[in-house]
């Protein structure tokens, strides 16, 4: 009995946890039905690059285009799981986002989730198409989902989000089980 307490005591905050972590990255404070291409630059913070991408970036093979990459994979990250970004913006960020435009949409304007975010903490080119973000999700500023392990996408020009890594946050947020977008 006293083990089934303690199992729904960690089990409902990590639960919520994940329902808050999917609302970020799917909320919006102004909701957009459709995305267009000059929506694909994010709002990002000085010391970011603006996330246009070019083909010289994503396969270069100096210091100097590894770097450029990073620092666009960082302001897309952080700019797609940020409780700020528009739905249509959020879209363009993520790999395949047409196809995950339903699912945005209908959690766009959601009150629950603006003031979540990401922090990236650090980013691994693997390939001129690849690479690895590990991140932090955010609640209010404070770190609410420590040391998550994603996968950035270089697609279109530019890099975005991978669609496995937002469908893990949707299967946590579906208690495992994953939207029939993901499949």
């Amino acid at each position: 009995m006293r083990s089934h307490l303690l199992a729904r005591r960690i089990a409902a905050p990590a639960l919520g946890l994940a329902l808050a972590v999917t609302m970020a990255a799917c909320s919006s404070s102004s909701p957009t039905a459709t995305a267009s291409p000059s929506s694909a630059v994010p709002t990002s913070s000085a010391a970011s690059t603006p996330a246009t991408g070019s083909s010289a970036t994503a396969s270069g093979s100096g210091q100097a285009a590894s770097g450029d990459a990073k620092a666009q994979i960082t302001a897309n990250w952080e700019a797609f799981f940020s409780g700020k970004t528009s739905a249509a913006k959020k879209i363009a960020l993520l790999e395949n986002g047409q196809k995950f435009a339903s699912v945005i949409n209908a959690q766009a304007g959601s009150g629950i989730a603006t003031s979540a975010g990401a922090k990236v903490s650090s980013v691994v080119v693997n390939s001129p198409a690849q690479a690895t973000v590990h991140y932090d999700i955010t609640l209010g500023g404070t770190t609410a989902l420590a040391n998550q392990t994603g996968t950035a996408v270089y697609q279109d020009g530019m890099w975005k989000v991978g669609d496995v890594s937002f469908c893990q946050l949707l299967k946590l947020e579906n208690a495992g089980t994953a939207p029939s977008v993901c499949k």
